[in-house]
């Protein structure tokens, strides 16, 4: 009864603003629900025809109507983790030299700069992948990683330049501003306080950037990493200038291969039949379905990580 007294007294600009907040928060979720239910009935064909086995089949034929998206899977998931691998260190190494050890004069230039990068198109990115990135990859550094790695099946093939390690690169290059804008601000969070006491203890600023800085922007920069993840799993044009759009699966990097958005951005327009736009469709239920798991899965574990140290 209290409550509800409060809620009449509260000014009517309050109560119209929680109005206005309220049903923005409900339109979000009812646009997700809206694409979901679209994608959904749009790939149904596609569902009937080939059930589950659609996740898994290696087949893509669309002369015999043979649909699967086993290799559109693997090569999604492939190429992000590529791209985490090399983008993670790289980003918190660059926010680290931005916040603890960059002179005053070129902390404002360079990480507007870096900034910057993420306002590129990531078309351009694609053409600069394929006629700049894939012959240094092809001339220098697939040969040279062959001959020192060629003894582990993901280095053997031919050196072609494009493939799903150049990809792969592509997008770490794409996400990398965003991980390290994200973390940089995320550093300058830190307490001076606690820092200087690091400092004062005779810690080195590796010491301080392991056990003060990182442990206590934990979430921040658990939260930048994921949000580059979600702009890897979903690049679409960048990708497919350089992966190679080749329906094969390899153990090897330097094979050409093919993601989700990549066989949509090539194959959409083509689809001329109700099976084959279905599931087409499908495939963007899946990466529709694929991020939202993984991002699921990580606000999770920021969740429980977050309880466990509280």
């Amino acid at each position: 009864m209290t409550s509800r007294t409060d809620a009449l007294q509260k000014p009517w600009g309050d109560r119209l603003f929680r109005s206005f907040t309220l049903f923005f928060g409900l339109a979000i979720v009812a646009l997700f629900v809206a694409m979901v239910a679209v994608l959904w009935v749009q790939s149904g064909p596609a569902f009937e025809k080939f059930g589950f086995s659609f996740l898994t089949s290696l087949d893509w034929n669309p002369v015999l109507e043979k649909f699967g998206a086993g290799i559109p899977v693997v090569g999604t998931l492939i190429s992000t983790l590529i791209a985490l691998v090399i983008a993670v260190p790289l980003s918190l190494g660059i926010a680290v030299f931005l916040v603890e050890l960059a002179p005053d004069w070129l902390r404002a230039p360079l990480g507007a700069a870096i900034e910057l990068l993420a306002a590129i198109p990531s078309i351009v990115y694609g053409m600069w992948g394929l006629f700049v990135l894939s012959p240094i990859m092809a001339d220098y550094v697939q040969p040279w990683i062959a001959s020192h790695f060629g003894f582990l099946p993901f280095f053997k093939g031919p050196t072609m330049g494009i493939g799903m390690l150049t990809a792969g690169i592509v997008l770490a290059l794409m996400i990398i501003p965003f991980i390290s804008s994200v973390t940089r601000d995320v550093f300058l969070l830190v307490p001076g306080t606690l820092k200087e006491a690091a400092y004062g203890l005779g810690s080195t600023t590796w010491e301080v950037v392991k056990d003060i800085m990182i442990p206590y922007g934990r979430k921040g920069v658990a939260g930048a990493v994921f949000l580059g993840l979600g702009r890897a799993l979903g690049e679409t044009m960048a990708v497919t200038f350089v992966i190679g759009n080749a329906y094969h699966l390899s153990w090897s990097l330097f094979a050409p291969g093919n993601s989700i958005a990549s066989t949509l951005a090539n194959e959409f327009t083509e689809a001329d039949g109700d099976i084959y736009t279905a599931s087409l469709i499908e495939l963007g239920l899946l990466l529709f379905v694929i991020t939202f798991v993984i991002l699921s899965i990580a606000q999770w574990w920021l969740r429980r990580s977050e309880g466990e140290r509280a």
